[in-house]
């Protein structure tokens, strides 16, 4: 008698706990961290970024995280046009100042431009405490920090 494998509806594994799959649009740095400890709130297992080429667990938020430079757009491009798949659900983008000024022209255009490929843009300050910093955890006792959390949070909950 030959048993017949049937092949799982979806290659995507669950992980329980999990809310939000983060993925890099590019290099990491503290405030990369930083995004993962404030929208992991009090359950350090809710968000945690994903590794290159790792599948997205099914019923998690994804969110792209980048700064907010030329680069960092371009990056956050390439990502979305060439690398997402259009059966995977559209992710948060969520963009991290890197200076206290507003993103150059070039990357808000191209933000903007793929505005209808993400569910949301949610921005978090420039935050010049994590120049001085170690850790994303050392950061989070900052009240700045703890602030712009709250509104991350609520931005992407929709609160």
């Amino acid at each position: 008698m030959a048993v017949e494998t049937v092949p799982p509806a979806t290659d995507r594994p669950e992980e329980p706990g999990l809310r939000y799959a983060l993925i890099l649009a590019a290099g990491w740095s503290i405030a990369m961290g930083t995004v993962q400890q404030m929208l992991a709130g009090d359950d350090e297992t809710s968000a945690r970024f994903l590794a290159p080429g790792q599948a997205l667990p099914m019923g998690v938020t994804p969110v792209v995280v980048a700064d907010t430079t030329v680069s960092g757009s371009v990056y956050i491009e390439h990502l979305l046009r060439t690398t997402w798949s259009v059966h995977l659900p559209r992710p948060w983008l969520v963009l991290v100042a890197d200076a206290p000024a507003p993103p150059p022209v070039a990357a808000r255009y191209r933000i903007r431009a793929l505005g209808n490929r993400v569910v949301g843009t949610a921005y978090v300050p420039y935050l010049p405490v994590l120049r001085t910093v170690e850790t994303a955890a050392e950061a989070m006792e900052h009240k700045d920090v703890r602030a712009a959390a709250r509104k991350l949070r609520r931005d992407l909950e929709g609160n």
